[in-house]
């Protein structure tokens, strides 16, 4: 994420803060389909990431005048997403797992073309991670994000989220290889 952007963004929640209501509707606009996404990966319900992403914002209206570091609102906001997630997730134990099968065997058949076939498998092996790992891998590979800005958004250290990169490649590694041999 660029340091510009940051500024930017930065910029936004003062302006907020000074009583500008277009500076929030920018920093909305800015984020909001980022964070239904985030939290429809978690949840794969449309609703329900609607509803965590509306919780959300009300969550970050009522403490933006108090964030102390106004650059860092983008994860900020995406760890606010991501604990009202998991929130969500442990509140419904029992649904997850119901998702999990219905979601671990992709719906397409790729077979017919050989790279789509190795995403296929990589899709499959991801949903196999442990949920931190799998957090860890689409915050980075996906969203960009730095390994700092990882460590702020699922709140633990920068050695806890290289420790969790680390292991989630090792563990990818050993699923397609033994994928690959069956």
């Amino acid at each position: 994420m660029g340091n510009a952007k940051k500024i930017f963004e930065g910029l936004l929640v003062l302006q907020y803060r000074l009583g500008n209501k277009k500076a929030f509707s920018l920093l909305v606009k800015r984020y909001n389909v980022k964070m239904y996404n985030h939290a429809y990966w978690f949840t794969y319900n449309k609703e329900i990431a609607k509803d965590i992403v509306q919780d959300s914002w009300g969550l970050i209206i009522r403490k933006l005048p108090n964030l102390k570091e106004p650059d860092s609102f983008g994860s900020w906001a995406m760890q606010i997403v991501t604990r009202k997630s998991i929130d969500y997730l442990n509140k419904n134990k029992r649904d997850r797992e119901k998702l999990k099968e219905y979601y671990k065997e992709p719906k397409v058949d790729f077979n017919s073309d050989q790279q789509e076939s190795d995403l296929v498998k990589i899709y499959t092996a991801i949903k196999d991670l442990p949920t931190d790992q799998q957090v860890v891998l689409r915050l980075f590979y996906l969203e960009e994000y730095s390994l700092k800005e990882i460590s702020e958004i699922i709140d633990k250290s920068e050695g806890t989220v290289k420790s969790r990169l680390y292991h989630a490649r090792e563990k990818l590694k050993t699923i397609l290889k033994n994928s690959n041999h069956e």
